[in-house]
């Protein structure tokens, strides 16, 4: 299975935002859409950078509350990781548990095609394990 496989089930929608965006609004689209990132858009539409829950509180508590009025540049993760639709579920799961990532942006020709989540991939392998163990089922009862 691939990533453009997680796409088909999941859906493409990404909750973007601009740079200029502050970061208690982004806190509260967080909430609000009940997600773990927030991708930030440049002008051009192409991904600047990613933010996440654990930025913000970072962001929080090293610069105090008052930073949540400044923009989302100012916590977000500038040099973002990004797969493909080609990209299979094992090669994510490896990535994501290596470098210790929740959410990653399916990006191609620099432009942003969805966003998976580790919940996403794990969901995805659960499934092609459930697929297997049924296959080799049907195969020994069928001798």
């Amino acid at each position: 299975m691939n990533v453009a496989a997680i796409l088909h089930d999941k859906g493409r929608d990404v909750l973007t935002v601009g740079p200029d965006t502050s970061i208690v609004e982004v806190s509260k689209l967080i909430d609000e859409k009940r997600i773990g990132s927030v991708v930030v858009l440049d002008e051009s539409d192409r991904v600047a950078g990613i933010v996440t829950e654990r930025d913000i509180v970072k962001n929080i508590s090293r610069h105090g509350s008052d930073s949540l009025k400044e923009p989302v540049t100012s916590c977000m993760t500038k040099e973002v990781v990004t797969c493909t639709e080609a990209d299979t579920v094992e090669y994510l799961m490896e990535k994501m548990t290596a470098c210790r990532y929740r959410h990653l942006p399916v990006v191609e020709n620099n432009k942003l095609l969805g966003i998976v989540s580790l919940g996403d991939v794990v969901k995805q392998r659960v499934a092609e394990t459930e697929m297997e163990a049924m296959a080799m089922r049907d195969y020994i009862s069928t001798g």
